[in-house]
């Protein structure tokens, strides 16, 4: 037998996180008619560049003086994840930008690993602490096309934001652009995990950084 629609909330983390698309993929395939839809149909993930110098020290250069203990060594470990937490919108240093645009009528698995290059504009002259990820999902096949956002600017929603720290910070002028590309695919050991990879440049007047990072989200 065969439907006609499909409803599913799949959304994680980062969007992807913990692999749940890839069952809803499957139903389609296997499923869905011809001209079914499916709901939502559409969503992107977005990327920008935050200042977080308080929150950093909270969270990571914490390690360093554990109450009198140098235990750096958990530092270190403490890079590698990203951090799923809300982010305060005046926080935001610069615009945000698409990385990742799917069509979930007709996208496939291996749609869900990609290498995205991506340039980010400072809004104002501020240090960046971290990179930031949200997503937005959509319902465009209906009379009154509507949709949600869990950028930093809209109202809370439980996935929150996807939050990637450095090591150093960046100090940034307005106008300077911060170039670079993200990678994403399933972790090979648990394809629930996500590994993620920044490559960044930055060529400003008070600082120049060319870096590679690695995260992994589980």
């Amino acid at each position: 037998p065969h439907v006609d629609i499909i409803i599913s909330e799949w959304m994680g983390y980062f969007l992807l996180y913990e692999s749940m698309l890839n069952t809803v993929l499957y139903a389609r395939d296997k499923w869905l008619r011809p001209g079914g839809l499916i709901f939502p149909d559409k969503a992107v993930i977005y990327l920008s560049a935050v200042e977080q110098e308080q929150i950093k020290k909270e969270r990571i250069d914490f390690w360093e003086n554990v109450y009198g203990f140098d235990m750096s060594a958990l530092k270190e470990v403490a890079l590698l994840e990203p951090v799923v937490d809300v982010v305060d919108a005046d926080s935001v240093v610069t615009n945000a930008v698409p990385i990742l645009n799917i069509d979930i009528l007709t996208c496939t698995e291996e749609d869900l690993s990609f290498i995205t290059p991506f340039q980010l504009r400072a809004n104002r002259s501020d240090y960046i602490h971290a990179f930031v990820a949200f997503f937005e999902c959509a319902f465009t096949r209906i009379p009154k096309p509507l949709g949600f956002s869990t950028s930093p600017h809209s109202m809370y929603t439980h996935w929150k934001q996807t939050i990637f720290y450095l090591r150093d910070a960046i100090t940034i002028c307005e106008g300077e652009v911060i170039s670079g590309r993200i990678e994403c695919r399933s972790n090979k050991k648990n394809e629930r995990d996500l590994d993620i990879g920044l490559e960044f440049n930055f060529e400003g007047r008070r600082q120049n950084v060319n870096k590679r990072v690695e995260f992994r989200l589980r």
